[in-house]
């Protein structure tokens, strides 16, 4: 009877094991998400880009910067979820020494299985 309780509790720790190894693998297949922005201000004529391009590098995240011709700068931003958070609090609060920055809109966030942009840099 002892034999038989504990193939039970064997077989139903391993099954608790399978479901949280299974579990864990579905959220591995998406490690890295996506986030399209657009910075309203005095962003233009002010180095935006190019401090956007460094910080984007020195956070190890990839995407692309652009000015727009309404005078905001649009680009979208590929990482690790916490690189991408720490690249959207910049986009939002720091920008470039000169820069002014009046708000920040961020959209299209999505997770993705693997980076679609190489580097980070200035479209035109």
């Amino acid at each position: 009877m002892i034999i038989c309780n504990l193939n039970i509790c064997w077989t139903s720790l391993l099954v608790l094991i399978l479901v949280v190894l299974f579990a864990m693998s579905s959220d591995a297949g998406e490690k890295y998400v996506s986030v399209d922005f657009e910075v309203f201000g005095n962003v233009q004529g002010v180095c935006f880009r190019m401090y956007t391009e460094a910080e984007g590098k020195n956070l190890g995240v990839t995407g692309w910067v652009k000015n727009t011709r309404q005078g905001t700068v649009i680009g979208q931003v590929q990482g690790p979820p916490e690189k991408v958070k720490e690249m959207m609090y910049w986009l939002s609060k720091v920008g470039s020494p000169s820069s002014r920055i009046d708000r920040t809109q961020f959209s299209n966030e999505r997770r993705i299985s693997k980076l679609e942009i190489r580097g980070f840099g200035t479209r035109y």
